[in-house]
């Protein structure tokens, strides 16, 4: 990606035999670069464990996303996938082989974490396990005035692990912008398969309300894991979780889907576009970290301002983390 540079693909490695072996005394996975997420995610679970923190796309490499961060609605909880290894082997410039660690070769690994490829190349990385849910609460709510939804995203992060280290709180936090009902959401990839067709209709009653014309709605998605010991309070920890919020009154949606389903969501939305031909095409992303202090400024200026006009229909998505994590 840099002027002369090399692009290393990495997926010749899968050549190389099985390189996904789980520790279900230590927790952890030792993984080659090369593999995707997704054949981690169903090779843990094999063993009902699973990685902490998660891309909202599976079909990534692991040496990717790591020399990126890899950043979801986990983040707030468990931090970028980043701060979930142990270790790692990485190639260095000079061809050597180097196993490092927050402990051994900690700038080696300091630096290749998040590093964009520029300190090595990520051949293995060993990564945090825990117990892996069977389900998922899945839950969307809808906002048209932006300081109410992040001031309730807000509130949904602080509610943190307690001593004992069981999370009370909900497992993924995310939200994402509406920003003309009428030409995006009734064909929306990411919203196709969870609103119905009377859903919508109620969608664009609340966008236009005011005055008749297309105003950005802003959805914050939820999730909170659970199984068969913890099915019978499920719907009552979320509604603790959700009182005090103010989504729009009537506009909050759920659906139950397992814990494989969820996690991989984006797939299907990934095959829609296939179908239509409009996969393999360019996918300009960029992803930003605004203070919180500018956050306001941002939907002002941007939101309104120049995605406004410009009537985007991509994807985006807006939810908070803390800088500790």
């Amino acid at each position: 990606m840099a002027h002369n540079g090399v692009v290393i693909e990495m997926r010749s490695l899968m050549n190389c035999g099985n390189r996904i072996n789980v520790s279900t005394t230590d927790l952890y996975v030792d993984v080659g670069g090369e593999q995707l997420w997704i054949d981690v995610l169903n090779a843990t679970l094999q063993y009902g464990l699973t990685p902490k923190s998660w891309t909202d796309y599976l079909y990534l490499t692991v040496g990717g996303t790591l020399s990126n961060a890899g950043i979801s609605g986990q983040s707030f909880l468990y931090g970028p996938q980043i701060s979930n290894v142990y270790e790692m082997d990485v190639i260095t410039g000079r061809g050597e082989t180097v196993t490092c660690s927050k402990h051994k070769n900690s700038e080696l690994f300091f630096g290749v974490m998040g590093g964009l490829g520029q300190f090595g190349i990520i051949t293995r990385a060993r990564i945090a396990l825990q117990t892996a849910p069977q389900k998922v609460k899945w839950v969307r709510m809808l906002y048209d005035d932006f300081s109410v939804f992040t001031k309730d995203q807000e509130h949904l992060i602080s509610i943190n692990n307690n001593e004992s280290g069981h999370n009370h709180g909900l497992d993924y936090v995310e939200g994402s912008l509406m920003i003309d009902i009428h030409l995006t959401s009734l064909n929306n990839w990411r919203s196709s398969s969870f609103y119905s067709k009377r859903d919508y209709r109620e969608i664009i009653s609340l966008a236009t309300k005011n005055d008749g014309k297309s105003n950005i709605i802003y959805c914050l998605e939820v999730a909170k894991y659970y199984d068969d010991l913890t099915v019978n309070t499920i719907d009552e920890e979320l509604e603790l979780l959700f009182n005090g919020l103010s989504y729009a009154p009537g506009f909050k949606f759920t659906k139950d889907v397992s814990y494989v389903d969820f996690l991989n969501r984006v797939r299907s939305g990934e095959l829609e576009l296939q179908k239509k031909g409009l996969w393999e095409v360019p996918h300009p992303w960029l992803n930003l970290f605004v203070p919180k202090s500018r956050i306001s400024e941002f939907d002002s200026e941007i939101f309104h301002g120049i995605l406004g006009k410009s009537r985007s229909a991509g994807p985006i998505l807006v939810y908070p983390t803390y800088r500790n994590k």
